[in-house]
């Protein structure tokens, strides 16, 4: 039988439409995570070219676009992509893809733009993407891709962008890359790249953007390289380049935005031809070795924002070596000066109060200035930190600072400053570090320096300061990083009110004339194990303190602890950090007595008994008796008090905007190797999570960098970084600092640093995959005990949270990837991403009433009035720490695909309490701690005065019947 041409078309498009839509089904059944459910429109209620995500061609229906970007998928690419031979468009970036990068992708001979940036490919780059030879985009960066660039990609002739950024690519950059004549950015930064920049990349003539930062490039850059005058953004930071840079740099380069090569190895001077860089932005050479004086008029570059010339030996250490502030009064968009740690000498020109209004940052700390500092500086008042330290500046303290309303960082500490300190410094309400250390300061510390609420960091050391220590200050309960008071002339004892400090890390009031004994509020530990001190490192020595060691000081988690040089008398407590002899410092205290042997104290006598009569004995039980009844209806009142609805506290959170960004995109890049892969911890829907190390200390922490381009990105920083700044609990992760920047190839970059938690996640120990064994090669697992230790730790943080916070917090995503476990598997609660401050309800029917704006929780554990347009409330966390409690006990997820048809984690643990109990409990449980349950019955679980007995079957039972609004934990 005959057919028709028409007939014949539409059999061939038919079978092209099967397929794709196979090929789509292929992709589909290989994506295992999908909390959006975009897979399930992918079904055949429609056709496939009306799925999410799809674009079909109008006359031959075949797929033409596959984007999927920012639908948090996990899975791993089909091959069968491959098979969409119509495919021009392919977008997954933003999700969690794994596993290599199918070859079959370079047979879509169509495809003009492939981003699969923001994922966790691995392996190598597939060199047959040279196939792909309409390719105009090649995006690839933030993955785990690694291997050598394939030289292959040079024959790609219409390809504009490549982007290969952020992976562990290694080896020679491949000089066949200098073919891509089309190409207007290259980025390939931030990997462990070698060698020297290739000569051909000279003939780029329509490069726009070059960054190669953070690799292992050495040599010098080829001369032809600065002869691409189509360059906008010259970015190669933290390598090994050598040389100097041309003197008429600005003429062959005419359309310089950024100039960026800090960290590497040239020399020479500054060209001065940059007077003529009328386009410039941004200017950064930190970290290298240009010296002499720097002659550059900034003036001729009006939209200047950041210049930073930091740790160079830029400077002849003369009288006019600043002048060049002059020109800088000319660049009205000016936010960031930092010319600090370089031989610049004379004075501080009085043009630096005629700086731009929008100036945030002045750093001027380690250089060879000297006279005082301008009067009116004053008129910058958008500044946020101002670093003057380690010069030989004098004079006072200028009334005009107290007009820098903004200021959050103020350092003028190692000079010759004198005087007495203001007490208008107490105007700068937004003030978070103050450090006049080292410096000739006289008179008394003003009281006013009580006010400022947002203070954490207070230095005053090694100064000529007199008086009593004002018990206002000592009571600021904003400190929590450190009080330095030491080395002055201080007198009196130190106020009771230190024992407000309960967040605070770091104390230090040594080399004065104090008196007295140590203040007992100064480590009074309430029953909670929520209020346990934060306190470091205190050191008391050189002073006159008498009296016996408190014993308190042995349930406080010091790092280092100094008495040595007072008065002290008596036993020396053997617990805490009395067990580290290299911890402790008591020499000077000739009555000491006891202690670990490694001490050498001598030994404690025994005072003799005195004898006691027959009617105090018979005194002594009835006196006891009436003491506990009198204690027993203390703490039913103090129960009573805790049920009734708390005023709040009149202080306000400060604003999100306040929070103090004080680490460097590079120093970050630094500490992380380069975020690399195998500093990786883990990724998430809003960033990933590398393993880094701090200088000068080398302190091990977590680095936090969000995706900036995701939805909510900003809010999800901002609301972290204003949730953190005001919590400070055992149980919860520590916040070291944040940054807010741009990267090497000027790009938003936003990120937290957290302490390091080197047990990882809950999540880890409950689901580890694959299964993870310790250093002795046993199975790692968490028993009974510690499991219900946890819990008590998890409940502690939401007991703060909740109630003690100045307003309450709503964490808004607990589950165990946000439970961090530290040396001693202690809890720690973090990601505050989604936090929510809440004024605290009278009554749930409250919550229930009040519509809610939308909340990205996590399925299976946020509670079901969210989805009802419910009101975020401390009701929800206690939801998901219910979720949490059974799946710590039955090793389950509420999303286990067990739990189908109507069944949940509820009722499966629910159905089994009435026949065994070991049907739902953690197979690890049931093999690994039989010993363990008699232990747990010791544990108490305390809620609103009520004590119940502890046992496995009954903590589960108290969790169903959902007795708790907020369940109260405490350790025996």
């Amino acid at each position: 039988m005959l057919h028709s041409p028409l007939s014949t078309f539409e059999a061939k498009t038919s079978y092209g439409n099967e397929t794709d839509r196979l090929a789509l089904l292929a992709i589909k059944a290989q994506i295992i995570g999908d909390p959006f459910g975009v897979m399930k429109k992918w079904n055949n209620s429609f056709h496939f070219c009306n799925w999410e995500g799809i674009t079909c061609g109008r006359r031959h229906r075949r797929v033409t676009g596959l984007n999927l970007s920012s639908y948090d998928l996990v899975g791993s690419l089909s091959p069968h992509i491959g098979n969409l031979t119509f495919l021009s468009r392919l977008v997954l970036n933003f999700n969690h893809f794994h596993y290599q990068i199918p070859q079959e992708v370079g047979r879509l001979f169509r495809l003009k733009y492939l981003e699969l940036s923001n994922n966790s490919f691995s392996g190598e780059i597939p060199a047959n993407l040279s196939g792909c030879s309409r390719l105009v985009w090649l995006r690839l960066g933030f993955n785990k891709l690694n291997g050598k660039i394939p030289s292959q990609l040079g024959s790609l002739q219409m390809l504009e962008r490549v982007q290969l950024h952020y992976n562990n690519l290694s080896g020679p950059m491949p000089a066949s890359l200098g073919n891509l004549s089309s190409a207007r950015s290259l980025s390939l930064a931030v990997n462990s790249l070698e060698g020297h920049i290739p000569e051909s990349f000279g003939r780029l003539k329509n490069l726009e953007f070059l960054g190669l930062g953070v690799n292992r490039m050495s040599g010098m850059i080829p001369p032809s390289v600065y002869n691409l005058s189509s360059i906008t953004r010259f970015s190669v930071p933290f390598n090994q380049l050598e040389g100097s840079l041309p003197s008429d740099l600005a003429f062959t380069l005419p359309n310089l935005l950024v100039l960026n090569v800090g960290h590497n190895q040239f020399t020479g001077t500054m060209p001065n031809s940059l007077s003529n860089a009328s386009n410039l932005i941004e200017l950064d050479t930190s970290g290298t070795k240009f010296s002499g004086k720097l002659t550059i008029d900034f003036g001729g570059s009006p939209n200047l924002w950041w210049l930073v010339l930091a740790s160079n030996s830029l400077g002849t250490r003369e009288v006019d070596d600043l002048n060049f502030f002059d020109s800088l009064t000319k660049c009205r968009n000016l936010q960031v000066v930092d010319p600090s740690d370089n031989q610049f000498g004379g004075v501080l020109p009085n043009s630096i109060s005629n700086l731009s209004s929008t100036l945030a940052t002045l750093r001027l700390g380690s250089n060879q200035l000297s006279g005082s500092i301008p009067e009116g500086n004053g008129n910058l008042v958008n500044l946020t930190e101002l670093e003057v330290e380690k010069n030989d500046l004098s004079g006072r303290i200028p009334v005009g600072i107290c007009n820098l309303k903004m200021l959050r960082r103020l350092d003028m500490s190692e000079n010759s400053f004198s005087g007495h300190i203001i007490s208008s410094l107490a105007n700068i309400t937004q003030l978070y570090l103050l450090h006049l250390q080292k410096n000739h300061f006289t008179g008394p510390i003003p009281s006013s320096i009580g006010s400022l609420s947002n203070l954490q960091d207070l230095d005053l050391s090694q100064n000529y300061l007199v008086g009593t220590i004002p018990k206002e200050v000592v009571s600021l309960s904003s400190l929590t990083i450190s009080l330095n008071l030491a080395q002055n002339q201080f007198t009196g004892s130190l106020p009771s009110e230190v024992g407000l400090l309960k967040n605070l890390g770091y104390l230090d009031v040594s080399e004065n004339k104090l008196s007295g004994q140590i203040p007992k509020e100064l480590g009074a530990i309430p029953q909670s194990f929520s209020s346990l001190r934060e306190l470091e490192d205190l050191d008391l020595s050189h002073n006159n303190l008498s009296g016996q060691i408190p014993e308190y000081f042995q349930h406080i988690s010091f790092m280092s602890l100094n008495l040595s040089f007072n008065n002290f008398e008596g036993q020396i407590p053997t617990g805490g950090v009395f067990k580290n002899a290299t911890a402790i410092s008591l020499a000077g205290n000739e009555r000491l007595c006891g202690g670990i042997s490694v001490l050498h104290f001598p030994a404690c006598t025994k005072p003799k008994k005195e004898k006691i009569s027959k009617g105090l004995k018979l005194m002594i039980p009835l006196l006891s008796g009436i003491l506990g009844l009198v204690l027993l209806v203390s703490i039913l009142i103090v129960v009573r008090l805790k049920k009734l609805k708390r005023d709040p506290p009149s202080s306000a959170v400060s604003s999100n905007e306040n929070f103090l960004l004080n680490v460097s995109y590079g120093t970050l890049v630094k500490a992380t190797g380069g975020f690399s892969s195998a500093n990786l911890i883990g990724s998430g829907s809003s960033g990933s999570v590398y393993k880094g190390i701090l200088d000068p200390n080398e302190k091990v922490v977590a680095v936090k960098v969000l995706y900036t381009q995701e939805r909510g990105a900003l809010r999800s920083f901002l609301t972290e970084c204003e949730a953190l700044r005001n919590i400070r609990h055992r149980n919860l992760v520590k916040v070291l600092t944040a940054c807010s920047s741009v990267d090497f190839q000027g790009n938003d970059f936003k990120a937290l640093v957290y302490e390091f938690m080197p047990n990882g996640s809950l999540e880890s120990w409950l689901h580890p995959r694959p299964r993870e064994y310790d250093v002795d090669g046993e199975l790692r697992m968490l028993s009974l005990l510690q499991r219900l230790n946890i819990a008590i730790d998890v409940a502690s943080a939401l007991e703060y949270l909740h109630h003690e916070c100045q307003k309450p917090i709503v964490h808004c995503d607990l589950k165990p990837s946000n439970i961090l476990l530290d040396n001693d598997l202690t809890a720690r609660v973090g990601d505050f991403g989604l936090a929510t401050f809440i004024p605290e309800p009278v009554s749930r029917s409250e919550v229930q009433q009040s519509s809610s704006v939308g909340l990205k929780v996590t399925v299976g554990y946020a509670a079901p009035e969210y989805g009802m347009g419910s009101k975020v409330s401390t009701y929800g966390d206690v939801y998901s720490y219910g979720v949490l409690l059974l799946e710590m006990f039955t090793g389950r997820r509420p999303t286990d695909e067990k739990f189908k048809d109507g069944l949940d984690l509820h009722d499966h643990v629910k159905s089994a309490l009435s026949r065994k109990i070991s049907e739902v409990l953690d197979p690890m449980l049931v093999l690994g701690g039989e010993g363990e349950e008699e232990e747990a019955n010791s544990k108490e679980i305390i809620y609103e005065g009520q004590t119940k007995k502890d046992t496995t079957q009954e903590c589960l039972a108290a969790i169903l019947e959902n007795e708790w609004t907020l369940v109260k934990l405490s350790r025996n």
